[in-house]
């Protein structure tokens, strides 16, 4: 994992990285006006892409995604909540920037919902009209 996301200077030129952490930061700052209390210990970390573990197959996957594309862990011992999001399964599922966007808020807005016990829905309520 690269570590939190903070806001940065901007550079002249941006990365594909920087500008999808600019992606994930501006989902959570699109979440904050109402769960900004129950995500100000939560970190938001992205990494490249899912640790082999989470690449499993068959029955035992919960998720009809083959590759996940985010994950929520909770706060434990010294270690805050987290929430991870994947880059290269997300950019390969995007056609464009705005449809990327869109794809990081709503795994955002989904591992958000896992970690808090809501459903997407409660937590961003135009989840429902993109899905």
């Amino acid at each position: 994992m690269r570590g939190p996301l903070a806001p940065s200077h901007v550079p002249i030129s941006k990365s594909r990285g920087e500008r999808f952490d600019d992606l994930v930061l501006e989902a959570v700052d699109r979440l904050k006006p109402r769960w900004g209390a129950q995500l100000a210990s939560v970190e938001f970390a992205v990494e490249e892409v899912p640790p082999v573990n989470e690449l499993i197959d068959g029955p035992a996957r919960l998720s009809s995604d083959p590759i996940p594309f985010g994950r929520a862990d909770p706060a434990s011992g010294g270690d805050p909540a987290a929430v991870v999001v994947y880059r290269r399964p997300l950019e390969a599922r995007a056609r464009d920037r705005d449809q990327l966007g869109t794809l990081v808020f709503d795994v955002v807005v989904e591992q958000v919902a896992s970690l808090l016990g809501q459903t997407p829905e409660t937590i961003d309520p135009g989840y429902d009209d993109r899905h």
